[in-house]
């Protein structure tokens, strides 16, 4: 239903590395684009699903397996399942290179990011690349669903449930299933009730500055055992930790980073969040909308560009900064339908020095607000951004 602008750049490396992997948390699409891929190479791919005992099981004898596949694209879903198999992968990418076919082997999918998966990456240097598949951006939402994205965020059954508390109720089950399944496989010792209790904690301080002490005195735990929850969380995709920005300024600057629960459909549940009539009168809905634009903003741009965010100890702040070579874009968030930029984002623009100026806000008009600062609504971010992709 939805079209993923991901394929594009997966077919693109397929045709230069032998192997590429695609990671995201579970349920974003993963499976879905997998099959469809697979679907439009028809006979020439091979699809498994590692979850799947039988799938499984055909992978018992690895070597002797994947040469009946010679001449195939091996599609592989759920491969944290199973890292055992990259050796074998090198081998085969090796044998295949050495026949002459150097390209477009193996399309592994999986729920845990790189360095979860270091046995690919020490396994399969330079044979492989990676990407990351995000839950549903709003230049993959059509006109029908892009108003409900901010309430529901970006999983596919989330966001096409048939009401509001359909979604709530997909998305505290998924939460169930991320806890008492997923944790557990990466951390056993992690116990499901304490995660939760974490995640809620962060939800109501969305985008705040990380206290790993006072975290930890909330909870009961060591700072290090906060900083252990917290990366994982941030390895299967749930967390995003916002580095400070740090550019030389004589200006005394926060160096802490902001912490984000990277789909607000997921931090809507966390708090109880069901409608929108609900969440414009909650306390987090600034937080909320700051936090949706930005995963927004950085899942379009991508891994090429470098993210952060400018405060000063007095309180003057941009709300993220995208660098890439010589641009630098400094953004404020608001959600507000009349925004009026702070005067330390002004500040902050000029000790930055920012290339382009934006104020992302809730209202519909596009303003030049100054020369370099431009205004314009969150659904008007696609083109903004697409021009700055291309």
């Amino acid at each position: 239903m939805f079209n993923r602008q991901a394929q594009k750049d997966i077919e693109s490396r397929l045709s230069y590395f032998p192997a590429v992997a695609v990671l995201g948390p579970r349920q974003c699409g993963k499976t879905t684009l997998a099959r469809t891929i697979v679907g439009q190479r028809g006979a020439h791919a091979t699809y498994l699903d590692l979850e799947r005992p039988d799938d499984l099981a055909l992978l018992t004898d690895a070597p002797l397996f994947l040469n009946s596949l010679a001449n195939q694209l091996v599609v592989m879903d759920e491969v944290q399942r199973a890292p055992e198999l990259f050796q074998a992968l090198r081998v085969q990418i090796d044998e295949r290179r050495h026949a002459g076919e150097k390209t477009g082997h193996f399309l592994l999918f999986g729920s845990a990011s790189r360095d979860l998966l270091r046995q690919s990456s020490e396994s399969l240097a330079g044979r492989i690349d990676y990407l990351e598949l995000t839950p549903l951006r709003l230049d993959e939402i059509d006109a029908t669903h892009r108003a409900a994205s901010w309430l529901r965020g970006g999983y596919p059954d989330s966001l096409l449930a048939p009401s509001d508390a359909m979604s709530q109720t997909w998305r505290r089950a998924y939460l169930s299933q991320v806890i008492e399944r997923d944790i557990p496989f990466f951390a056993p010792r992690i116990p499901g009730p304490m995660l939760r209790r974490l995640l809620s904690m962060l939800a109501y301080d969305q985008g705040g500055l990380l206290n790993s002490a006072r975290l930890a005195q909330s909870l009961g735990l060591s700072a290090q055992a906060v900083n252990r929850y917290l990366e994982l969380m941030v390895e299967l995709f749930h967390v995003r930790r916002l580095p400070a920005w740090g550019g030389k300024t004589t200006k005394r600057l926060t160096k802490s980073p902001k912490v984000f629960i990277r789909d607000c459909g997921l931090l809507h549940a966390l708090i109880d969040i069901v409608d929108e009539g609900t969440l414009v009168r909650h306390p987090v809905v600034g937080a909320s909308f700051e936090g949706f634009v930005i995963e927004q903003i950085i899942n379009m741009l991508g891994t090429e560009w470098q993210y952060s965010f400018y405060r000063t100890q007095h309180g003057a702040e941009i709300d993220l900064i995208c660098e890439r070579g010589d641009q630098r874009i400094a953004i404020e968030v608001k959600r507000s339908t009349h925004p009026v930029p702070s005067a330390g984002f002004y500040d902050g623009c000029d000790i930055v020095k920012a290339t382009q100026r934006w104020l992302v806000h809730a209202g519909e008009k596009t303003v030049e607000l100054r020369a370099g600062f431009l205004s314009f609504p969150w659904h008007a971010m696609t083109d903004r951004l697409n021009g700055l992709t291309r």
